[in-house]
């Protein structure tokens, strides 16, 4: 990325800082990897933060296995394990295949989460294991090239490998933030790998599609061909750009490391506690519940999508650039929801990206034409980071104080299994009623059981339902 272009003459003196929003922005001997601030609410300068090598190396691995997310998860996993890897059957029975796989998946990784919180919290070996996991989800996506054509048995248990090693870096990533930033930069820092998950998930994305449509570009004999070097190429751009955090990246020493076995003791102990402060607990409670529920839906619409435009005998081609489009677009749009949660609160601001979802699912039903499926994109493309992004900001104002890191490893522990009921729901759907319509259609039940539950959360008094502007 280069130096944002402020507008300031060149007075042949040396460069010692440019302006942004009126202050002088002054860049360490490093190069400077800079994103405004402006996109928090507030305008000042990023620039102390944001350069130092250990951000820059934490941010990174998001830049790095975002392309798992987008160009596996989202992109041409479902492609390919419905047209490759189920040659010759049925649709409905392929759909009910990769809604079984995420499913297994999804449930795999929310039963290791203690197990990786302990690990994180307890064995002071964060950023080494972050790269077991690495390595671990990048071989099993590069192994995706030697899968044989009708082999979705070996295809599905590579991708339950890969997700856990994709979900498990995930958990290590997160930890790591206490380590690189202090707490009144969080959310910037945060932010900030937030910002380059989109872009370099995209650019990977952007090239692996290219790769598809053209081929014969890049030396290869046809799109089939194209879709296993994706796999390769993630893999490769995933451990490479990991480099970074493994080597920028230091954990801060606060108690000595416990072996292994100590630490995943300890972790179940803190777990059974944070269950029972939970019973107590009934605001946060209903929240996770609806976080749950609603969370599940918008995972599911983002694993399914491609395969339900299969199923409708859409364009792969098509499909892939509506998924390239809902990528670029979801940066800008997951700001300007920062920007509508800041006026109308958290809470209103979810139930509008829920009540969006809720449509979509709807609208996909009478789904005909590439051209629908590119609008569907698009909307998508506008509510998917906003309503994330918003559910954190909510549950930050809803946990106790003094209680951050408890509450939100239980979070992410929900984000984790909220993947689970939603491929299995449109699985078992399209598998009974032999309807790929009414399968994706079934997921608006997730969203209404959430958008219920969000409701009764009862907001504190003293904050309200407003974003807090740091």
């Amino acid at each position: 990325m280069g130096q944002p272009n402020t507008g300031q003459p060149n007075t042949g003196q040396p460069n010692t800082g440019r302006r942004f929003c009126g202050h002088r922005l002054r860049f360490r001997r490093q190069k400077a990897w800079f994103l405004p601030a402006a996109q928090y609410g507030w305008c000042s300068v990023a620039n102390k933060t944001l350069t130092r090598r250990a951000v820059f190396g934490w941010a990174m691995y998001d830049w790095a296995n975002s392309s798992f997310a987008t160009t596996v998860m989202a992109g041409f996993f479902p492609l390919f394990f419905k047209q490759y890897w189920n040659a010759g059957v049925a649709a409905t029975e392929s759909t009910f295949r990769l809604g079984i796989a995420n499913g297994i998946a999804s449930f795999v990784v929310a039963f290791m989460a203690p197990l990786i919180g302990a690990i994180a919290d307890k064995g002071r070996a964060r950023v080494r294991l972050l790269g077991v996991f690495t390595a671990l989800g990048a071989v099993l996506t590069v192994g995706f090239y030697f899968v044989g054509k009708g082999d979705w048995s070996t295809a599905a248990l590579l991708y339950v490998g890969a997700s856990l090693g994709f979900w498990g870096g995930n958990q290590f990533y997160d930890s790591l933030l206490t380590d690189v930033a202090e707490q009144s930069e969080y959310d910037l820092v945060s932010g900030y790998g937030f910002a380059l998950g989109y872009l370099g998930g995209g650019l990977l994305f952007a090239l692996n599609v290219a790769m598809v449509t053209h081929p014969a570009w890049f030396g290869l004999p046809d799109a089939g061909a194209a879709v296993r070097w994706s796999f390769v190429s993630v893999g490769i751009w995933w451990m490479l750009f990991t480099f970074f955090t493994l080597t920028l990246v230091r954990e801060r020493r606060t108690q000595e490391p416990l072996p292994a076995m100590a630490a995943i003791r300890a972790g179940g102990r803190e777990l059974l506690v944070t269950i029972r402060n939970l019973r107590g607990e009934t605001t946060l409670l209903w929240f996770l519940l609806a976080y749950w529920f609603y969370i599940d839906g918008v995972n599911t619409i983002i694993k399914m999508a491609v395969d339900y435009g299969l199923s409708l005998g859409l364009k792969q081609t098509s499909l892939i650039t509506a998924l390239l489009l809902a990528q670029f677009i979801g940066f800008p749009a997951a700001l300007a929801f920062g920007w509508l949660g800041q006026k109308i609160g958290a809470r209103a601001g979810i139930l509008i990206g829920i009540a969006v979802y809720a449509g979509i699912a709807g609208y996909a039903y009478f789904l005909k034409s590439e051209t629908e499926f590119f609008v569907m994109a698009l909307i998508i493309g506008l509510v998917q980071g906003g309503i994330q992004s918003l559910s954190r900001s909510l549950f930050g104002r809803l946990v106790p104080a003094g209680k951050a890191g408890e509450f939100f490893g239980f979070y992410n522990l929900m984000g984790k299994a909220a993947a689970i009921l939603g491929p299995t729901l449109t699985g078992v759907v399209a598998l009974l009623t032999n309807d790929s319509r009414l399968a994706i259609v079934s997921i608006v039940i997730l969203f209404v059981i959430g958008a219920v539950f969000l409701v009764r959360v009862r907001l504190p008094a003293a904050r309200g339902d407003v974003a807090v502007a740091n």
